[in-house]
């Protein structure tokens, strides 16, 4: 049995301002954008080159689904993007006005930090360490 997670949703006050942020700010790329009845949309980006999941940017239609924004994972880090470059990636976030919670750190798993989506949902911008480094931890 061949499975995987195609799409995660995601909430967003509104449609426009969430794609500007992502494919701006962070040089997602539009995937598909696709309306649908009721003024919805079909929202799909993905980082540049991904082969993994996207995001479906769903904007919110119910008091419910407003107090979600920004919080989907009660405080946590929701999200984790990685990449082949950290530091490469992390300058040009921060140049973008992209908002980092701590500065950059080194753990046995790579490098990482954490930052804000435009509503306030945490992600780690992560490089992971090459096999060979993570084994050189653990002796």
């Amino acid at each position: 049995m061949s499975q995987s997670i195609t799409h995660l949703t995601l909430l967003v006050r509104n449609y426009d301002e969430a794609l500007q942020f992502f494919t701006q700010k962070l040089s997602f790329r539009l995937i598909q954008d696709t309306p649908l009845p009721d003024n919805k949309r079909w929202l799909l980006v993905a980082p540049p080159d991904s082969r993994g999941a996207a995001l479906l940017l769903a904007e919110a239609d119910t008091p419910e689904q407003s107090l979600a924004i920004g919080n989907q994972s009660g405080g946590r880090v929701f999200l984790f993007l990685h990449t082949d470059d950290f530091w490469r990636d992390y300058k040009a976030y921060q140049s973008r006005g992209v908002r980092f919670l701590e500065s950059p750190r080194e753990e046995s798993y790579g490098t990482v930090a954490v930052f804000e989506d435009l509503y306030g949902n945490k992600w780690d911008l992560l490089q992971p360490a090459a096999p060979d480094e993570r084994a050189a931890v653990g002796d």
